[in-house]
């Protein structure tokens, strides 16, 4: 099946309170929404890449790097529910792929690879998984996924699933990555409905899907997230930028 028109959509916000004006922390001499922007680019996976924010400061900083970003409300509470603001007016897009702000090492490659699972047409909509390390077991910020044979997802949570009941069993583990794609109508439909009972006690935004029956196609890479939630992080991820170029 070929490749149906995908959109790749940055939501970026300016309020956050753990690290106010994230997306435009330096990293490296360049704002962090600059490099997520980047890497969209370099996966070469996208029609558009677009920047969704509610803060003109943003819009402006993604501008002046050659970027295009959109307006749009300052209620919407949830990334997905600000990219399904874009794609209300976009019926000509049938893809929409959230990238999240504060992740300026995103694989490219695990993006192709999210884009590409829906050139199957029964994937409505589509996440990523990587080998849970050992260590990541017992860790609540370590989200894991448990998989149904086909790669569908039959549950997310924080707590060290599967659980094997007799010693010594060898269990295979996923740790999940907070990349999604959607077809517009599943987008649509998933920004309608309310919290739900399991969202609500893990935490976890992407059992609002499961929960009302929308199926959820994973797919498997290597790539492991130096995301930047706090100030703190910005060294470990200039740090990674350095190693990469050879620099010490």
């Amino acid at each position: 099946m070929p490749a149906p028109r995908t959109v790749a959509v940055i939501p970026a916000r300016h309020a956050s309170t753990r690290f106010p004006g994230k997306p435009l922390a330096l990293i490296a001499g360049h704002p962090m929404v600059e490099h997520v922007w980047r890497r969209c680019q370099e996966a070469r996976a996208f029609d558009e890449v677009w920047v969704a924010t509610d803060d003109t400061r943003i819009r402006d900083v993604v501008e002046g790097f050659g970027g295009q970003a959109v307006m749009t409300s300052p209620a919407c509470p949830t990334g997905t529910d600000r990219i399904a603001e874009v794609a209300r007016a976009r019926p000509d897009v049938e893809v929409w792929v959230n990238v999240q702000g504060d992740e300026p090492l995103v694989d490219p490659g695990a993006l192709k690879v999210l884009a590409d699972l829906f050139r199957d047409a029964s994937v409505h909509m589509g996440t990523l998984v990587r080998p849970l390390e050992p260590e990541e077991v017992d860790n609540p910020n370590v989200v894991k996924a448990v998989l149904a044979l086909n790669g569908d997802a039959l549950y997310f949570s924080r707590a060290p699933v599967p659980h094997a009941r007799e010693p010594g069993t060898p269990v295979r583990r996923h740790a999940h990555l907070g990349l999604y794609g959607y077809r517009r109508d599943t987008l649509l439909q998933l920004a309608s409905f309310s919290p739900t009972p399991l969202e609500e006690t893990e935490k976890l935004e992407q059992l609002r899907a499961l929960e009302n029956g929308l199926r959820i196609r994973c797919a498997s890479v290597s790539w492991r997230t130096v995301a930047v939630d706090v100030p703190e992080d910005v060294a470990r991820v200039e740090a990674v930028l350095r190693e990469r170029a050879g620099v010490r």
